[in-house]
């Protein structure tokens, strides 16, 4: 007992690196590496977490005043049209922040193992919403020709409820972490 104990006290780098080879032996992967992160990192990390939690009821709200207008023969005219266009600025400006905020992250977290495949489909799967509010943004009915606003209210509302149906599935993905 004393002989091992003094080859360990003299040689702990020798312990580990038979351990590591036992490990390696027996068919299993090497220990994770710690990854420190910085204190800007951290920071970013929590502006992108509040603004998806916030996100979320403005996104509820949006749907409930679109679908008031989805539902209004005279939609384009009408008193809603307005809350409906300043809460999908919120929403721009909240997807902004978590865009610039989650692909900065995801830039300085690119090297880590843990949850890397998770983190990957999340950014993915947000910048597709976020490619589907431009394209709603894009498609949003405007003009006087009702046979051509009908028909654009129609595409812009399946664009918006695709891109907010990918933005929650991957909010609720990325918050099982």
């Amino acid at each position: 007992v004393l002989f091992m104990s003094a080859m360990f006290l003299a040689a702990p780098g020798a312990r580990a690196q038979s351990a590591d080879a036992a490990d390696q032996d027996a068919g299993q992967t090497a220990r994770p590496q710690a990854i420190e992160y910085s204190d800007a990192y951290e920071t970013r990390a929590k502006i992108h977490r509040i603004a998806s939690w916030a996100t979320l009821p403005l996104l509820g709200t949006e749907a409930i005043l679109g679908q008031n207008l989805y539902n209004d023969p005279q939609s384009h005219e009408s008193s809603y049209r307005g809350a409906h266009i300043a809460v999908g600025t919120a929403i721009t400006g909240l997807f902004v922040a978590q865009t610039a905020t989650g692909l900065w992250n995801l830039v300085d977290s690119w090297k880590d193992p843990n949850h890397k495949t998770l983190r990957r489909l999340h950014s993915i799967m947000m910048l597709g919403a976020d490619a589907g509010f431009v394209a709603a943004y894009g498609t949003a009915p405007g003009g006087r020709n009702l046979v051509t606003f009908d028909q654009q209210k129609s595409t812009h509302r399946t664009i918006v409820f695709t891109s907010m149906g990918v933005a929650t599935a991957s909010y609720l993905l990325i918050d099982r972490k």
